[in-house]
């Protein structure tokens, strides 16, 4: 009897598991939605440039390329650097830690206004196409 089960289980072929497709049109964007997303992407963006800052500045100085670049002006500019106690020719002044990263902070203050406005522009933009397009079809299975 048992052998009659386990012929009627062999014969059986394995059932394949149906996928469930969906497809769904998106008509729709949350304004506010994509305006705090797009922020919080500026916000990351905004950490990583003044990190990026920091760090170049850094190598370049501790390889000492501003040292190079310095001698090179000095030597194109003509003069020695020491004209009196004014550092003119001084490129070294110019380009010191706090001057790199304060203009590595407005780069990241103006970098985080313009990717809000961009993002909150952007779903405003969807919105209005998708009154003449329908929207975008988007297709989801189970797998």
């Amino acid at each position: 009897m048992s052998s009659s089960v386990a012929e009627k289980l062999a014969k059986k072929s394995p059932k394949k598991p149906s996928t469930k497709q969906v497809r769904l049109k998106l008509v729709y964007i949350d304004f506010w939605s994509a305006l705090k997303m797009s922020f919080l992407a500026a916000v990351a963006l905004a950490v990583v440039t003044v990190v990026f800052f920091f760090l170049v500045y850094t190598v370049l100085q501790q390889t000492g390329v501003f040292d190079q670049v310095n001698a090179l002006y000095v030597s194109v500019a003509g003069g020695d650097g020491q004209d009196g106690g004014k550092a003119t020719n001084d490129l070294t002044a110019i380009f010191d830690l706090g001057r790199v990263m304060g203009f590595g902070v407005v780069i990241a203050i103006l970098n985080l206004v313009v990717v809000t406005a961009i993002g909150a522009i952007t779903a405003a933009l969807y919105n209005l196409a998708v009154k003449i397009t329908g929207g975008v079809l988007v297709g989801f299975t189970n797998n």
